[in-house]
């Protein structure tokens, strides 16, 4: 819960997130039909209880304002909403009850010293924890059941004549709606919507079709950079473009001397940005859904662009929904088993113990959901209905698979550190830990292959980079080991190669954790640049360097099922500021941090990244690199010597030759 002196809405923690998660994911459009989630998604409470005592020494009054119905109830009394109620001296016990049929109970406080702020708690009559409440929700005018977007007028960046009609490029992408500014025809129009050129004038199969559009029409919120209208002439209409928006500041900034990778980072933040908003979505126009893998991702990105904690727990508590587990999440084992670690990642990030012990009760639920198909050996399988996903490749999923098994050792793991932070005992995680720990290696990893196999029931020995990734990431296997996977695996071209930039990310991750930031360098380049030299305005969801023409844009069997504007193509941020730069957090919320810079690939840098409580600036000219760190707790590591970096003091290193760098 968000804490302040000032009032705000106040609701049952994780309401507003699920009620506005279930909203998100009731809100995908493809071809002129709606498409709701195909997961079962839980909804807010209907009724709850808000409660606070005070003892004041003085009379006062307050209102309440609520959205639903129900009372307040003041040392038994009950008083209607709206009305002015008057407390006496001494101790007041205030009880205030809303039921909502259609939608998120809240209540708003209004008082001098009696108001909505951070002592509430709140009871779904079950249980009782402090109310929920966000910074976003501060105005009893707002109603909490509605995202009040901020707005930005686009205008066309060109117009022109194509097949008969008029094709708009806004030179952007723009996640809103349309204002008909000019409409010269005696009849209603269609509009045609597309990421691409190709998809907006292809009248049948574009995603979105406004029609019989006229000038009063206000068509609902949509994905696209262009728009076709047929039967028009440009003297005959006129489109202005309204993108809606959460404001979510940058924090961080990059610019170097390889103009590749300046551009990469721009489109890599306006690809991001797009997609964050009250949630973290996978992409813009398709499938505008919460994907828990994909929200692993972004909150690794979050951490070196915006640094907006709450961003964060809302997509966590809007993923996880209500206590009880009726499936996993998005159908997906491994993204259940995401979902665990990323909590213990981000209390990495923030510090933040009250939300640890916000989430704590539903973590435990979501390991004992886990643990209940793991079998004798403790490896977890798939049941009838889930989705063993890992990634969009081809891989031996015959029995259990390794990939799995290690993501659950890292579970095990964010359990055991979350749960020493919060006091709750971890014993029993412990023994599981240790038990598939020990068959991991026992039934998976191949010492003659030097890497692990997919699966271990089905005797192919089939070698993927997938579980083998995540074994370096998660620190599971020694320095013997990392390297032959090192080698046998991620340097090996005939090990079948990653396409999503889903997976890239971990791969890249693992490359640099294992000292390969020069491959990166020239893989970020030839990979992301592959797309900038495709004049993608936003990264997409899949990357395949031999398609060509409007193939680029056909995915799951659709011409235009590919989005072009996917979350997760965002990650070089990440890669840039956790590796190039060197940046990462030793203690939760950076009480100490490292910064390790890698930046031989660059002959010139300038670049400043977030971290909880300030900034780190790295600037490189010719042989000199200067660090500066707005607060302390930092050490500075750099050819072998480390540094105590002190807040707001500028630190100035003389690079050996081999540190110079050249730009590729």
């Amino acid at each position: 819960m968000e804490k302040t002196e000032n009032a705000r809405w106040i609701w049952y923690p994780g309401d507003f997130e699920i009620r506005q998660g279930l909203l998100q994911n009731f809100s995908r459009e493809e071809r002129s039909y709606d498409w709701p989630a195909y997961w079962n998604m839980d909804d807010c409470h209907k009724n709850v209880k808000f409660k606070r005592y005070y003892t004041l020494e003085k009379a006062t009054s307050f209102v309440v304002h609520a959205i639903g119905i129900g009372y307040v109830e003041v040392n038994g009394e009950k008083f209607p909403f709206g009305k002015k109620i008057l407390c006496e001296p001494g101790k007041n016990k205030i009880r205030v009850f809303v039921g909502n049929t259609a939608g998120l109970p809240a209540a708003y406080i209004e008082g001098e010293i009696i108001k909505s702020d951070g002592g509430w708690s709140a009871s779904n009559f079950v249980e009782e924890l402090p109310a929920g409440s966000s910074t976003l929700y501060t105005d009893k005018e707002q109603d909490p059941n509605n995202i009040y977007f901020n707005t930005e007028r686009v205008q066309a960046a060109t117009v022109s004549s194509i097949n008969g009609g008029v094709l708009i490029d806004y030179g952007r992408a723009v996640f809103g709606t349309l204002d008909i500014k000019k409409l010269a025809l005696d009849k209603p129009i269609t509009i045609c919507y597309g990421e691409s050129d190709a998809e907006a004038l292809d009248i049948d199969m574009c995603y979105y079709k406004e029609e019989n559009a006229d000038a009063n029409s206000t068509p609902r919120k949509r994905a696209f950079r262009y728009l076709f209208i047929p039967e028009t002439t440009p003297e005959q209409v006129e489109i202005e473009a309204i993108h809606e928006f959460i404001p979510l500041k940058n924090q961080a900034s990059f610019d170097s001397d390889n103009e590749l990778m300046n551009r990469i980072w721009n489109i890599s933040v306006e690809t991001f940005t797009l997609c964050s908003g009250m949630f973290f979505l996978d992409g813009i126009k398709r499938d505008r859904w919460i994907w828990s893998g994909d929200a692993y991702q972004s909150y690794f990105i979050n951490q070196y662009l915006f640094f907006d904690e709450n961003i964060n727990t809302r997509t966590m508590l809007a993923l996880r929904g209500q206590n009880e587990i009726k499936q996993h999440m998005n159908t997906i084992v491994d993204y259940s088993i995401l979902w665990v670690i990323a909590v213990e990642n981000h209390y990495m990030m923030t510090g933040n113990k009250e939300f640890l012990k916000q989430i704590y009760s539903k973590m435990k639920s979501m390991m004992d959901y886990l643990l209940a198909q793991t079998n004798e050996l403790g490896f977890i399988y798939g049941r009838e209905k889930d989705w063993i996903f890992i990634d969009w490749s081809e891989m031996d999923k015959e029995g259990t698979l390794a990939a799995e098994q290690i993501l659950l050792l890292k579970a095990y793991n964010a359990m055991i550190v979350c749960g020493s932070v919060v006091g709750e005992d971890t014993e029993k995680y412990s023994e599981k830990y240790e038990q598939l720990e020990r068959n991991l290696m026992t039934y998976f990893w191949d010492e003659e292959k030097g890497a692990f196999i997919d699966s271990y029931e089905s005797g192919k020995r089939h070698v993927t980079r997938h579980a083998n990734i995540f074994a370096v990431l998660f620190d599971f296997v020694d320095k013997l080991k990392a390297e032959k996977i090192l080698q046998n695996v991620l340097l090996n071209d005939k090990i079948t190669q990653i396409t999503t930039p889903y997976f890239k990310f971990f791969e890249q991750d693992a490359l640099c954790k294992l000292g390969q930031t020069d491959r990166v360098f020239n893989i970020i380049c030839d990979y992301w640049g592959g797309m900038v030299q495709q004049d993608a305005v936003t990264f997409w969801e899949e990357y395949i360097p031999d398609e060509k023409g409007n193939a680029v844009y056909e995915m799951y069997g659709d011409p235009f099922g590919k989005s072009l504007c996917h979350a997760w193509g965002a990650s070089p941020i990440y890669l840039l500021g956790r590796y190039f730069a060197g940046i990462r957090p030793t203690s939760p919320g950076y009480q100490t941090f490292s910064v390790e810079p890698k930046l031989e690939c660059f002959s010139a840098i300038d670049c400043t990244f977030p971290i909880k409580g300030g900034s780190i600036r790295i600037k490189k000219e010719a042989n000199t690199l200067v660090v500066c760190s707005t607060k302390e707790g930092g050490t500075m590591s750099l050819n072998g010597t480390d540094v105590v970096l002190k807040a707001n003091m500028e630190y100035a290193f003389d690079l050996p030759k081999e540190l110079v760098g050249n730009s590729y």
